[in-house]
């Protein structure tokens, strides 16, 4: 393929800034759906709702920056990990405090590990099969807070819901299937944009007044800093597992764009990449938000536009920067419907089922019955926790609860004791 711009090209003044816009356009998206649902599972009055994607946005764009001059120097785009998503939701009984201090030491760990070389003392945990599960687990596991969005707060009647939502993602998949390039790419923006339109058209009761005048979505988002390290054990353990996910994560998508643009220094790149992914995490933790990671979208995007440089991704952070501080912004991501964040999860949870049955294909990773048991076991495990009552939850001691009532974490634990212990095939 040949490319307009290679990695380290430079293009002009304005082709920089519209390739920004683009760049922009794609990382937005996931700040919108990870940041609203984790700022609403937190916090009930929308001034700390925004407070919080404020700091979001902030830390995606100083990140973004930061990788494409001292890490991967990559056209990757950022955002908050679906995977620390899953660890938060299964955390809820846990102090913020006990949270956030599990994502500042796991964003320490990986950082080490990334820097000294001995993350290729873990990786070759991850087998095909492995990989393919914790994709699947994310899937399953977010079932129950895409119920809880659907069903809403009953102000409009739930079969309304159900109908909106199947015709919405009906109509999301048909577009995905036909349409091509950088619609393709910014197809989930557009979702949010008109879906949102279009459910306060229809359900105009459901509308909340957008209130520019209250100074508090002025504040600066620093004044809400308060980290206070409190080590949970339980907690620690299970965002340590969701931190090797992550790290899987993180490598597929600075391994694979590496190898798509055949650039130099790999494992420097990848070394680097990662490590700077922890530090993004430690000062997430810090600041008291959902971690960040390296997403794999951009392939698709640089082979529609045949730019590779890694340049336009600046004006991009510095945009990110800039919307932290814009209280209009702010305020209207606070208030996209809840529903419309069931749908895209839903098109994106489905997507990513779908990937990871194209990668058992390819991989050729069911070669007997024994190998399928190492799959559907997890998943079926963690299914039956993520939908356990929380009366059911809270019988199990504390120390254990972060654990045993994460289903995501008890997953991955069960697909590693089949895959490399209890059902081990011979080399």
């Amino acid at each position: 393929m040949k490319l307009k711009y290679g990695l380290d090209d430079r293009p002009p003044f304005l082709e920089t800034l519209a390739y920004g816009l683009q760049w922009l356009a794609l990382t937005i998206p996931a700040l919108v759906i990870i940041g609203q649902v984790v700022a609403g599972v937190h916090f009930a009055e929308i001034q700390e709702q925004i407070l919080y994607l404020q700091k979001l946005c902030f830390i995606t764009g100083l990140l973004l920056i930061a990788q494409v001059l001292w890490g991967h120097g990559m056209p990757l785009v950022i955002g908050p990990s679906t995977v620390l998503l899953i660890g938060i939701l299964s955390s809820q009984g846990s102090s913020l405090d006990s949270i956030y201090s599990a994502i500042f030491l796991g964003g320490v760990v990986l950082a080490v590990l990334a820097y000294s070389g001995l993350f290729s003392l873990v990786q070759g945990l991850f087998t095909p099969r492995v990989v393919v599960v914790i994709l699947l687990l994310i899937a399953f596991t977010m079932s129950p807070t895409i119920m809880k969005l659907i069903i809403g707060d009953g102000t409009v009647p739930l079969i309304y819901n159900i109908l909106f939502t199947l015709l919405a993602v009906c109509i999301l998949f048909a577009a995905e299937h036909r349409i091509r390039g950088v619609w393709k790419a910014t197809l989930v923006l557009w979702a949010i944009l008109l879906g949102s339109a279009c459910y306060y058209l229809l359900f105009p009761i459901t509308r909340t007044a957008f209130n520019m005048a209250n100074s508090s979505y002025l504040a600066p988002f620093w004044n809400d800093l308060s980290f206070k390290l409190v080590v949970e054990p339980g907690v620690f353990v299970s965002f340590l597992l969701c931190f090797l996910a992550l790290s899987i994560n993180d490598l597929g998508s600075i391994q694979s764009l590496s190898t798509f643009l055949q650039a130099d220094q790999a494992e420097r790149r990848i070394r680097k990449g990662m490590g700077l992914t922890g530090l993004g995490n430690i000062l997430s933790g810090w600041m008291g938000v959902i971690g960040p990671v390296n997403f794999s979208m951009s392939p698709g995007v640089i082979a529609a536009t045949l730019c590779a440089s890694r340049y336009p991704l600046l004006p991009a952070g510095l945009g990110l920067i800039i919307i932290a501080f814009s209280p209009w912004f702010m305020n209207y991501m606070g208030h996209i419907p809840q529903l419309i964040i069931a749908c895209i999860l839903i098109y994106l949870m489905s997507i990513q089922i779908a990937a990871s049955l194209n990668m058992l294909k390819e991989q050729e990773a069911l070669p007997s019955f024994s190998s399928g048991i190492v799959i559907g076991f997890p998943l079926i495990l963690a299914t039956l926790i993520a939908f356990m009552p929380s009366e059911v939850l809270s019988t199990l001691p504390p120390i254990l609860r972060p654990l045993i009532g994460n289903g995501f974490v008890m997953g991955v634990i069960m697909v590693m004791l089949l895959e490399h212990l209890l059902l081990r095939e011979k080399a």
